[in-house]
């Protein structure tokens, strides 16, 4: 999975665009003319991160954006801010609140959203042995047979759109059945009582109307969780990147702060992050509504989102992209919104789909080529270390938001990313005892003291807001339902083999180089196809065509397709937001 980084096809030095081709530029070039286009545009342009780039290219990246060019629109395509707001609402923050290996600490795990043998390969390790080595109890709602289900005393599958309500379902029967902590909501929560009634009509039986899963199965999830003396809920990109994915988010911390769940080791609620870098880049404000350490800002810019509409509009004119393929990764309106841009800035290691529109291209190193942090999905600073040059021209993304920054007439003068980790310890209160000298003999889980302690577990004592909040998470049914023309629902998610737009899976010796569409046995007989036959998958949106996978993973009435291959069948594919669309399906 490394090979991609002695690529052949590397960016080796800027380009210009000219009569529709890139040619060859120097640095001095290129910066130039990316200075004049971007230095007194403001807040017509946007500025979008990569969740994959260090916690100090995150850093200077949002820098440049507010200080420099004068723009609040910033932000990273896949960013979950908006979708964890849910939990941010209730306690303060929106991160992971356990360590990783508090899973093994754990009574009871509840998984939902998450392929985390596939996504997550490190952490599933800690919740199989917490089943099979100390007899903690596996809950698994997902439609799939994902691994994981081999492991789990309960697996629900629910109905695309759902969440919310088999959440509020099994909340229901706690309540109902006195299994709360009753002490925990008094002394430590608001707002129950509103939470009651709101919760009131999902009973067992209206949740298995609205959801698919049996009655019995929610009472038997509900008494399983709240009986644990610690239970944990890992939720993944399921719950947060769909339509509603706030409120999904909303409806689990309910149900973990009723049951006493938060703030104890084994327990808590943990949205895991689909990047290696997204948590570093949401603390260091590359979000529209964040300054680096989350303060939030008075008056939000754009989200990728919004800017993608702004630029339909016209009232977007330029857009700096860094280490991220929008195009690769969204519909055809994505390349048709960045086609009317006057102006675009593509910073990356590959001539990707979105580089070929740019206007300028500007080579930067891989994570073997630089120094760094990232801090990963437990809220652990950690280092990472250059162990080759770039090739070519490349350099790493600080160094070429510094020289751009100097190019502009404000001088970013650092010597290397210690120097930025140091001004990030000094701006976000959060990261004030990091320093490259602790980093080095260990990660250090934020918030950190300015004396260096980190702290693994967060609101033990109280919430990080005081009184944890109780809110009622709404739900909606989802429109996008099964018809006569669009009989099947399709699903998206993670691939052991394919990351994101697969520019780098694509670019290593022995993975696979294309994805495959997985449909369930029924599915495959009723349309005559088997493996490695190509189907044709239509939406109201679109069509693609891609290789079949019979297994028996697919639920009957659903086909899978990793991400981000699907997009063209999503109408709201550019925010990646939908985790499922009706399609019907043909042999190609």
């Amino acid at each position: 999975g490394y090979d991609f980084i002695n690529s052949a096809d590397r960016l080796k030095t800027p380009m210009i665009l000219e009569n529709g081709k890139h040619r060859e530029a120097s640095w001095d070039e290129a910066l130039k003319l990316v200075a004049e286009k971007l230095g007194s545009a403001g807040d017509s342009v946007g500025v979008v991160t990569s969740a994959r780039i260090t916690t100090e290219d995150s850093y200077l990246a949002q820098k440049l954006a507010r200080d420099v060019i004068g723009t609040k629109n910033i932000d990273h395509q896949l960013s979950q801010s908006s979708r964890v707001s849910g939990l941010e609402d209730a306690t303060g923050s929106g991160a992971m609140t356990n360590p990783i290996a508090d899973m093994e600490k754990s009574d009871v795990i509840l998984i939902t959203g998450s392929n985390i043998t596939e996504s997550h390969g490190v952490l599933s390790s800690y919740v199989k042995r917490a089943v099979t080595l100390k007899g903690a109890k596996l809950i698994v709602i997902d439609p799939r047979k994902i691994t994981i289900t081999r492991f789990a005393s309960v697996w629900m599958r629910q109905t695309p759109g759902t969440d919310v309500a088999w959440i509020n379902g099994l909340i229901n029967v706690i309540i109902n059945e006195k299994l709360y902590d009753e002490a925990y909501v008094n002394s430590r929560t608001s707002g129950f009582s509103e939470l009651q009634s709101s919760v009131a009509e999902f009973t067992p039986e209206k949740v298995e109307e609205i959801s698919g899963i049996p009655k019995d199965q929610i009472i038997e999830a509900a008494r399983m969780y709240a009986g644990g003396k610690a239970a944990s809920i890992i939720c993944g990109i399921g719950m947060t990147q769909q339509e509603g994915g706030a409120e999904c988010v909303r409806a689990l911390t309910n149900l973990a702060m009723i049951c006493g769940n938060i703030g104890i080791e084994g327990g808590g609620i943990n949205p895991l992050r689909g990047q290696n870098n997204a948590q570093g880049a949401f603390d260091m404000g590359c979000v529209p509504d964040m300054l680096p350490g989350q303060k939030k800002v008075d008056a939000p810019g754009l989200s990728f989102s919004d800017m993608m509409g702004k630029a339909r509009e016209g009232a977007l004119k330029a857009m700096y992209i860094i280490g991220d393929n929008p195009v690769g990764s969204g519909a055809a309106q994505t390349k048709a919104n960045l086609e009317k841009l006057d102006f675009l800035v593509v910073q990356d290691i590959f001539m990707t789909e979105t580089a070929q529109m740019a206007d300028v291209v500007l080579p930067s190193a891989s994570f073997a080529e630089k120094d760094g942090t990232f801090v990963n999905t437990e809220r652990k600073v950690q280092r990472v270390r250059k162990a080759i040059n770039s090739p070519g021209g490349a350099k790493a993304d600080w160094k070429i938001i510094c020289d751009l920054s100097t190019a502009m007439g404000t001088d970013m003068d650092y010597e290397g990313p210690q120097d930025i980790m140091q001004e990030i310890a000094e701006t976000a209160s959060a990261y004030a005892g990091i320093n490259y000298d602790r980093l080095d003999e260990d990660g250090i889980p934020c918030p950190s003291t300015a004396e260096g302690s980190g702290t693994p577990r967060l609101h033990v004592d109280k919430f990080m807001c005081g009184q944890g909040v109780l809110q009622a998470a709404k739900f909606t049914a989802p429109e996008n339902v099964p018809d006569a023309q669009y009989p099947l629902y399709l699903t998206t998610g993670r691939d052991l083999y394919q990351f994101r737009t697969a520019t780098r899976d694509q670019a290593s010796e022995g993975l696979p180089s294309e994805p495959l569409v997985e449909i369930a046995i029924e599915d495959a007989v009723a349309c005559k196809v088997g493996d490695g036959d190509t189907l044709k998958i239509a939406s109201s949106a679109g069509e693609i065509q891609m290789k079949v996978l019979v297994s028996e993973k697919a639920m009957k009435g659903m086909v899978f397709v990793p991400l981000p291959f699907a997009a063209p069948l999503d109408p709201a594919a550019e925010t990646l937001e939908h985790k499922a669309c009706t399609v019907k399906i043909e042999k190609a």
